[in-house]
């Protein structure tokens, strides 16, 4: 058969390029913690974030931060010095930092290392709420860590919460609560966490927010969406929980309810499309009983 040159210079631009496949690692190579990558997002990222070289000193940068731990005098500049010099590997290890060690650091001298290490003993006692935000877990902003802290009561209620019971916690939808879990099942940064106890970080614990297990809307799964009249989403949401409802993030097939409000968007479309029962705050107070 005779092979028509043309044809194959046609075949061969159409061959599909071979790609070559990069296969990431499943743990991080400068710290050997956890590898993550949600569905959906390109990104990959270690989950080591209280341990991590590679994360050292915006860790704890964050976490001395005046709206975390607070602790005044211990900037960046001296942070990244630490740092350089491995003297601080994770915050635990503020708390080991002497007035002796501290004052004959370049710049430093007596008063200020002393100012620095009452300010250090200060921010030993905080409360949950600010300590979950000091341990920057991404997505867990001053709200979301009271909110954290309000719902569980203690430390350790969120420490063992699975991704389902996370998702009852008002402002937490499934993209924090997978944060949440991958930065609490990263050995390191529990080692860390209970470290700082050990040295003396403590908070008052609370009694945990109470959820009706078998009120109206026991069995029934809600989503919020839209700007609701007379009421935010987090209220919302706390009334759909304390009537035994759960709330999720995303509509899918299982949605009992979608609970929309002026603007709702891309969430309403879907809802439709699904045929899930779409309602208002009128029909909401008619399924709780009000």
């Amino acid at each position: 058969m005779r092979v028509i040159p043309e044809v194959v210079s046609i075949i061969k631009k159409r061959r599909p390029r071979k790609t070559s496949v990069v296969e990431l690692p499943a743990t991080c190579p400068i710290c050997d913690s956890h590898i993550a990558r949600e569905d959906g997002e390109a990104v990959a990222r270690c989950t080591g974030g209280l341990y991590c070289k590679a994360q050292r000193a915006e860790a704890l940068k964050h976490f001395v931060s005046r709206r975390a731990m607070d602790i005044e005098g211990l900037g960046a500049k001296l942070i990244a010095q630490f740092v350089d010099e491995d003297r601080l590997a994770n915050p635990a290890e503020i708390y080991e930092l002497t007035k002796d060690e501290l004052a004959n650091r370049e710049r430093m001298g007596e008063k200020s290392a002393e100012n620095l290490v009452n300010a250090i003993k200060k921010s030993k006692s905080t409360t949950l709420a600010r300590f979950l935000f000091a341990l920057g877990i991404r997505e867990v902003g001053e709200a979301t860590a009271a909110n954290l802290a309000a719902y569980f009561g203690n430390l350790q209620a969120i420490i063992h919460a699975t991704k389902d019971e996370l998702l009852h916690v008002p402002d937490v939808g499934p993209v924090v609560a997978a944060r949440i879990r991958d930065f609490l099942d990263e050995e390191h940064n529990l080692q860390v966490i209970s470290r700082l106890q050990e040295l003396g970080v403590h908070w008052d614990d609370s009694d945990p927010m109470q959820v009706a297990e078998d009120g109206a809307l026991s069995g029934k799964t809600f989503v919020i969406t839209g700007t609701l009249p007379n009421m935010t989403r987090d209220e919302a949401k706390a009334l759909i929980q304390n009537n035994g409802g759960k709330v999720t993030g995303s509509v899918s097939a299982k949605t009992s309810y979608l609970l929309a409000g002026e603007k709702a968007g891309s969430k309403l479309a879907k809802a439709q499309k699904l045929d899930v029962d779409v309602i208002d705050l009128d029909r909401l107070f008619k399924l709780i009983g009000r």
